[in-house]
């Protein structure tokens, strides 16, 4: 990869925000430094590093601090312009692909985080139904926007795929708990493609987490929430 001004990218393996731009960096050919965080737990330095929303991931070049993952992706695009662009280059379709990640960031993970770690099978299966929804309005953008490419952005991976593309190993997660396809050839054939398509891509195999490995994350979320949700209901000592 290309020699440039230190980056690193403070973060989380299983976080799929966080994998938004280790996939960018990999895709511009920038190299990086991956600074862990423990699942649960805020260190000072990120608490000193983005001090606003207190939450990764945060991208540190040199001595700046970029916070919030679409953002991050922005930046690295417009920093390492050089190398394949990541945005469209087309004003409109640039709109319509941050249309869309804001619609994935709204609605497309809430949804999901809720049928994986809800509290409550009411709270999970109406995160569910609201998943089955959202997969199908992704199905006919991915449709529109790759215009029978492999990709949203056409030929190469570009914003709409990360921006999706990262929740792809806890979508696997909902597939297993629930035991069902949420992706499956006859509602959403074109996402099934475009999701081999994806996890196969070299800037993104590395960075994928296992299954079975986010699986256990779920697990131990999943206590958290329970936890803070029973002492919230409990009555003052």
């Amino acid at each position: 990869m290309a020699k440039s001004e230190a980056v690193k990218v403070v973060g989380a393996w299983s976080s799929p925000f966080a994998m938004r731009p280790l996939i960018a960096l990999k895709i511009k050919s920038v190299e990086y430094e991956c600074l862990e965080e423990e699942i649960g737990c805020k260190s000072e330095f990120l608490l000193k590093s983005n001090p606003v929303h207190k939450k990764i991931p945060v991208l540190i070049h040199g001595d700046k601090l970029v916070c919030e993952s679409l953002i991050i992706v922005e930046y690295i695009d417009e920093v390492w312009s050089s190398a394949p662009s990541i945005l469209p280059s087309d004003p409109y379709d640039r709109a319509t692909a941050k249309f869309w990640a804001a619609f994935v960031d709204d609605k497309f993970f809430p949804s999901m985080k809720e049928s994986n770690i809800g509290v409550g099978e009411e709270a999970k299966k109406a995160g569910l139904d609201q998943m089955v929804d959202v997969l199908a309005l992704l199905e006919d953008a991915y449709v529109k926007c790759s215009k029978g490419k492999p990709f949203f952005g056409g030929n190469q991976i570009g914003y709409l795929d990360i921006a999706l593309g990262c929740f792809l190993g806890w979508l696997r997660v909902s597939e297993k708990s629930l035991q069902m396809k949420l992706l499956d050839e006859a509602k959403t054939p074109g996402l099934v493609n475009w999701a081999e398509s994806f996890c196969a891509h070299p800037a993104v195999k590395d960075v994928m987490p296992q299954t079975d490995q986010l699986i256990e994350v779920s697990k131990f979320i999943a206590k958290l929430r329970a936890a803070s949700a029973a002492d919230a209901s409990a009555p003052p000592k």
